[in-house]
């Protein structure tokens, strides 16, 4: 029942609780602090801070050696701020650390009806060991909607990154896309645990791998030279509204068919 508090009041309360939260390490994604270090709960009693915040899911009361704190989940806190803060996403961003910002990306993609997976970790059985020097990768954030699959590389460049650092990093994630697509019961099987084997039955392939880059900052680069976007965190939501519409333009990697594995009766 949020429409019961002006918007006047839910600006301060958010613009308080951003205020506080800079005051805490990067690393943390989930804060804990008493009452008294929010401003804006000055003067509130214990019940009312408790029935006040209840009306918000990224916030909660914890007990936590014999006193009450307010504990925050800053990636929820970010998603649900924009709402009511003049600033945008690209500065909330700056409150996470890495993987922070990997754990944002990836709440992005769900409430977008993706179904998602981080740090995904597979070994590679291509042929392209001599030119990598890899024999494992890793994908930070997976996300699947029926036939798209968004492979995501996650960084936190500043606009003074140089292009051939972009470019190049763009073109080791297209290689990832290759060789997940090369390990045929590994990606089958990453189909079916994530989104469950009656669900991918469903889904017409072929299916189309997206590697891309997701930055902090917004860039003068948005696309590679192996077509592989380059997307800044504050465009990352309308990329994905407008994805569809713009296939054509990106580098995709087509799996044709998968390898299901047989269920027992």
């Amino acid at each position: 029942m949020l429409n019961s508090f002006s918007e006047k009041s839910l600006k301060k309360f958010f613009q308080s609780l951003y205020l506080t939260l800079k005051n805490f390490d990067a690393e943390l994604t989930e804060v804990w602090c008493e009452p008294s270090d929010v401003d804006y709960f000055q003067g509130f009693s214990q019940d009312q801070i408790i029935e006040f915040i209840s009306y918000f899911d990224f916030i909660s009361i914890k007990r936590g050696n014999y006193i009450d704190y307010v504990v925050i989940d800053k990636i929820l806190f970010i998603i649900r701020s924009l709402k009511y803060l003049q600033l945008d996403i690209t500065l909330l961003s700056s409150l996470l650390d890495y993987d922070g910002f990997e754990a944002l990306v990836k709440l992005i993609l769900s409430e977008s009806n993706y179904f998602t997976t981080k740090n995904y970790r597979f070994t590679d059985k291509t042929n392209f060991k001599s030119k990598t020097k890899q024999s494992k990768y890793e994908i930070d954030v997976i996300g699947i909607n029926r036939n798209l699959i968004l492979l995501i590389d996650c960084k936190q460049w500043k606009r003074k990154d140089s292009y051939s650092a972009m470019n190049k990093a763009a073109n080791l994630q297209y290689r990832r896309a290759l060789a997940l697509k090369k390990n045929h019961e590994l990606f089958s099987g990453m189909l079916e645990s994530l989104i469950g084997i009656n669900k991918v039955q469903k889904v017409k392939p072929p299916f189309l791998l997206i590697p891309l880059m997701v930055t902090l900052e917004s860039n003068w680069i948005k696309i590679n030279d192996n077509s592989v976007p380059i997307v800044s965190i504050y465009q990352f939501h309308s990329f994905l509204e407008e994805l569809h519409d713009n296939l054509y333009y990106f580098r995709i990697v087509k799996v044709n068919k998968l390898q299901i594995q047989k269920q027992l009766i």
